[in-house]
């Protein structure tokens, strides 16, 4: 049987198989400002490859279309891009930095251990090893893994175009399933973490359908900044259960001021389960999403709380 099939059912075109990448433009710039002044000048008829373990296997599936006209813009020449220092009280990591890279630095794990844990749940070691972590906000899927630990240490994106930066608080950035708030001439070029909003605890947990290779049912980040056992600052982060990666801001009010024994954590389970909008699919239900974020909230309570 032939890679490129396709049949015609109820007056519509669906493929089955893979496509070949399409012919398109290539482009290979060396400096950001010569990968700012592309994308300006091709604005929405480009493409950003990155680690590609996204974009390629679109173009394969036929999700994604581009015209011969179109133009790919391969930043993987752009070092400037590939870093992580701490500055001035700031973890900074460059979009281009692979996710491997994460898992590994000295200074995720020892300022910001927890985004190194959720990135070592993500893919197998090769697609850590090629995907990128501006690459995976960008694509701002639902379950992208890297986002909660990120949204539960109230990160912020630095985004650009040839003309200005701009930075975006990380729970701004995504509007839903694949968009954010990024025009067409910009692009995320640095994901800054406050270790002033990391002083305290912070969990990560991830349900999928089996141990590793695979997307999220519901992951869940949690930051808890306590006094004795009273919470001064909480901040709850999902994915998998809404449209975009979200803040459970309604769970994080109730728990504010509160200690963390078992009838306030059983509530603040509820209550973050509830602000959840999952759907169902091939993944799980809709039903059990709501489920597990509400076991998944006092797991990661009662972890803190034990802390």
């Amino acid at each position: 049987m032939s890679k490129n099939l396709e049949v015609k059912e109820m007056n519509q075109n669906i493929f089955l198989g893979l496509r070949n990448i399409p012919s398109l433009n290539y482009h290979r710039p060396g400096t950001l400002k010569e990968c700012l002044d592309l994308i300006r000048t091709f604005k929405s008829n480009s493409k950003i490859l990155a680690g590609g373990t996204d974009l390629i296997p679109a173009f394969r599936a036929g999700r994604l279309f581009m015209s011969q006209e179109g133009h790919l813009i391969d930043v993987n020449g752009v070092k400037e891009l590939d870093y992580i220092r701490e500055e001035q009280g700031t973890i900074k990591i460059g979009a281009l930095t692979r996710l491997a890279e994460v898992e590994s630095s000295q200074v995720i794990r020892k300022r910001v251990p927890v985004l190194g844990q959720a990135i070592a749940q993500m893919g197998s070691l090769q697609i850590r090893n090629l995907a990128t972590i501006g690459g995976n906000l960008c694509n701002a899927s639902p379950a992208a893994d890297s986002a909660i630990p990120l949204l539960a240490l109230d990160s912020i994106v630095k985004v650009a175009n040839s003309e200005r930066e701009r930075l975006i608080p990380l729970n701004d950035f995504f509007t839903g399933p694949g968009k954010t708030v990024l025009s067409d001439d910009e692009m995320l070029v640095e994901i800054q973490i406050p270790l002033s909003n990391a002083s305290g605890s912070c969990v990560f947990y991830k349900l999928g359908r089996r141990n590793a290779f695979t997307l999220s049912v519901v992951s869940i980040g949690v930051y808890v900044e306590k006094e004795g056992n009273r919470v001064r600052n909480a901040r709850i982060a999902l994915g998998a259960v809404a449209p975009t990666p979200m803040r459970a801001h309604n769970g994080e009010k109730y728990i504010m001021s509160k200690n963390l024994q078992r009838e306030v954590i059983e509530e603040t389970g509820r209550i973050v389960s509830e602000e959840t909008k999952p759907i169902s699919d091939v993944r799980a239900s809709a039903f059990y999403r709501r489920q597990m974020a509400f076991i998944l909230t006092k797991k990661a309570l009662n972890c803190i709380s034990y802390s």
